[in-house]
């Protein structure tokens, strides 16, 4: 699947799938700030490779990445780069995607669109087998690590417009999910999932 014109708007707690070129680029975009996106990329070429959290980690020994550094896979090969960000620049590698268990434990009852579900049914679209789902990049998601190592679901600090421009440095298929917890305010202090937007830049 590719971006089907210059921005596309993903609703409030859906998700998608992309095509992304090595050398193009991707701007995700807050569009009424606080959203949180979910964000995967799997290498085009090999189902087996995907954007990996834990390797990213290691290989910048930092737990949020930053303008101008690499994103690795699985096979810590540098397959995205974070080549802008308007935002303050506080975004997670440490939290998985929400499923439906998340929302039980926090005392959902009944079904609730989660970002595991998203990332399944977007892939399942493209025409892609279903791997695993990796832990994602959480663009805009704001968890402070406290000296005791706690971690806090905080509300995230992305401002209205707020955007991330990554660059693909593989052929990636890019999975992202707007996410919607909407009981815990990492979307904002009024519990309530806004609307992304991409767009595809040169």
């Amino acid at each position: 699947m590719t971006i089907a014109a210059q921005t596309t708007t993903i609703a409030a707690g859906h998700g998608g799938a992309f095509s992304l070129p090595q050398g193009r680029r991707l701007r995700v975009t807050t569009v009424e700030g606080s959203q949180v996106v979910d964000t995967w990329a799997l290498a085009a070429a090999d189902p087996g490779e995907w954007l990996s959290m834990e390797h990213t980690r290691g290989l910048l020994s930092k737990l949020s990445p930053q303008t101008g550094d690499l994103l690795y896979s699985n096979r810590r090969r540098p397959v995205l780069a974070l080549v802008e960000d308007t935002s303050p620049g506080v975004h997670d590698t440490l939290i998985p995607a929400c499923d439906q268990a998340r929302y039980a434990q926090l005392g959902h009852t009944g079904a609730h669109r989660n970002c595991v579900e998203n990332f399944r049914a977007a892939v399942s679209a493209s025409g892609r087998a279903v791997p695993a789902v990796p832990s994602p990049l959480n663009l805009f998601m704001n968890v402070p690590v406290a000296a005791d190592g706690r971690l806090e679901l905080a509300p995230s600090a992305a401002a209205r417009g707020d955007s991330v421009t990554l660059e693909a440095l593989v052929d990636v298929v890019v999975v992202v999910s707007a996410c919607p917890q909407d009981l815990v305010p990492i979307n904002g202090a009024a519990l309530t999932p806004t609307d992304i937007a991409l767009d595809l830049l040169p």
